[in-house]
């Protein structure tokens, strides 16, 4: 038994509560897409899901994850032995399809899609950008690659190219390398955009493989909800999607199921099956979970004007009562709506205060976000109703007016 690290452990997560940056895990049921219930039968209203269209309860999401189940509860193995179920492949089609893309390849979650993809395609002498405000994820699969790691400034293309000419100049070695931008599409903490026309100038200009990670954009921006990609078609009218190498989402958020995808051209995708360790030695999801995904998938294809007409209608709303409250909210048109509280404790507070009122919003705090920039990141989804939306937004603003 080795006590001193035991020791350690404790002391660590002592300094955690006395800062109020404990983190606990709290036990939910949904019973809607838009209501959970506790283990006491306590229900709430929850305004901190990523289930952007509200589909993890639709009758045919539901349908298609039960019909699936007859082919059993499990993939029984990684796609390269047992695990390659009809429906994947059926999944990477639609994905393609809706992307307009040559290829997609499907991974466990969308956390180790980032993994995957990165450590795989960059070798030693490779050099990676990152944005500042990049997801774990990515920010972990630069780590654990043997590439070099540089960070721009968030969504600071001068900072970006800045540091690709200084890599240029300074390394011997650039003619062997391959350079690398990464970045979110839709920043997960602050709910803002990335500037992909003129991340993809750069990419073209210094030849560099443009990665973009589109977790809380597919579903959720663009006319039809494909994405950054198609949110900057719909501005400029100029069509990027051949310019981004990669697209990595999720099927957790706006897809309603678990999982993670990239995709792009074919040589890359052939590339990570071959390569990318997180695919080939995880077991496939199974098939009721690919078949959960496809249906939401085909739900969005089909009822794309309804859905985003939806979310955006309730993120306007949502956004003016507290606003028009006066209350910090980052400025934006993303249904990640972010409440700057400041110091973690206040922000701890206002969320017990909701939870009290019925109401769940994840309090976030440091290491997630910077010191005295906690936050309620409250998030908007397609079903709520006018009514959840008002009602949340008058507690929201009692509280925050009663704690100053």
């Amino acid at each position: 038994m080795n006590q001193k690290l035991e020791k350690e452990l404790q002391k660590e997560l002592e300094e955690l509560e006395n800062n109020d940056l404990t983190r606990t895990v709290d036990d939910l049921r949904f019973i809607s897409s838009t209501k959970a219930i506790d283990k006491n039968n306590n229900e709430y209203l929850v305004f901190g899901t990523n289930n952007y269209l509200g589909l993890t309860h639709h009758p045919q999401v539901i349908k298609a994850s039960k019909e699936a189940n007859e082919y059993g509860t499990g993939s029984t193995g990684s796609r390269l032995t047992t695990g390659a179920s009809f429906e994947a492949r059926e999944l990477e089609n639609n994905i393609s399809e809706f992307k307009n893309v040559e290829s997609t390849l499907i991974f466990n979650t969308g956390y180790m899609t980032n993994l995957g993809v990165i450590y795989a395609l960059t070798k030693e002498n490779d050099v990676i950008f990152s944005d500042q405000l990049n997801h774990a994820s990515i920010i972990d699969g630069t780590r654990i690659s043997k590439a070099k790691v540089r960070v721009y400034k968030h969504k600071d293309t001068e900072d970006l190219e800045r540091l690709i000419k200084i890599e240029f100049e300074e390394s011997n070695n650039a003619k062997n390398s391959n350079f690398f931008i990464v970045s979110d599409g839709v920043f997960s903490m602050d709910g803002d955009i990335a500037p992909l026309p003129e991340l993809v100038e750069i990419a073209d200009k210094y030849n560099c493989t443009f990665i973009i990670d589109e977790a809380h954009a597919t579903g959720v921006i663009g006319k039809t909800g494909k994405g950054t990609v198609e949110y900057y078609k719909d501005k400029t009218g100029i069509d990027l999607t051949d310019s981004v190498d990669l697209q990595i989402g999720t099927l957790s958020k706006a897809l309603a199921s678990e999982g993670g995808f990239v995709c792009g051209k074919q040589v890359y995708i052939d590339y990570l099956i071959n390569k990318s360790r997180p695919f080939i030695f995880s077991t496939a999801l199974s098939p009721a979970t690919i078949a959960s995904a496809n249906a939401a998938l085909n739900l969005l294809k089909e009822n794309s004007e309804e859905y985003l007409n939806n979310l955006n209608s309730n993120t306007r709303l949502m956004r003016e009562l507290l606003t028009n409250a006066g209350l910090n909210i980052v400025d934006g048109e993303t249904p990640i709506i972010p409440i700057i509280i400041g110091p973690a404790d206040l922000a701890n507070q206002i969320s017990k205060e909701l939870e009290k009122e019925g109401i769940l919003v994840s309090a976030i705090r440091p290491p997630s976000v910077p010191k005295d920039m906690s936050r309620l990141r409250l998030t908007v989804i397609a079903t709520h109703t006018k009514e959840e939306i008002e009602y949340t937004a008058q507690k929201i603003i009692e509280i925050w007016n009663n704690s100053r």
